[in-house]
């Protein structure tokens, strides 16, 4: 893929739901995240045509825990394609706290691409790649 992807970022705030029995941030809760703020960035940036066509579908991911965060702590997602192979994608995900900035999860998730009605892997196209680009 090309080298300039495009950074998708929105902010949430932690809400009591977001949290384990040491009010912290429960992990399962940030891969919730990883997987939310891909899916909207999909939905925000592919066209209904490729909507109609094709889905991802997550293979692996990959989350390093960095530091805690609590409720009511506002919440920075920031995810971008890193690369494509035939079927696959990489998928980054940068969790901080934004008043502080400081990291908080770092994820990184391969995703594979399916045909909507078969659900068997197709070909990332290069226009497909686009989506994701700047």
């Amino acid at each position: 893929m090309e080298l300039n992807p495009e950074i998708y970022e929105k902010t949430i705030v932690v809400k009591e739901k977001d949290l384990d029995k040491q009010q912290h941030v429960n992990n399962v809760q940030y891969v919730q995240w990883v997987q939310d703020v891909a899916e909207e960035h999909w939905e925000k940036r592919a066209s209904e045509e490729q909507k109609s066509k094709v889905i991802w579908v997550v293979v692996k991911h990959e989350i390093n825990y960095k530091k805690e965060a609590f409720l009511n702590d506002p919440i920075s997602l920031q995810t971008y394609v890193s690369d494509a192979t035939h079927v696959t994608s990489i998928r980054h995900v940068i969790i901080k706290n934004a008043e502080t900035d400081k990291l908080l999860a770092e994820a990184k998730t391969t995703w594979c691409l399916l045909d909507k009605e078969t659900k068997k892997p197709v070909k990332i196209s290069e226009e497909l790649k686009k989506v994701f680009l700047q």
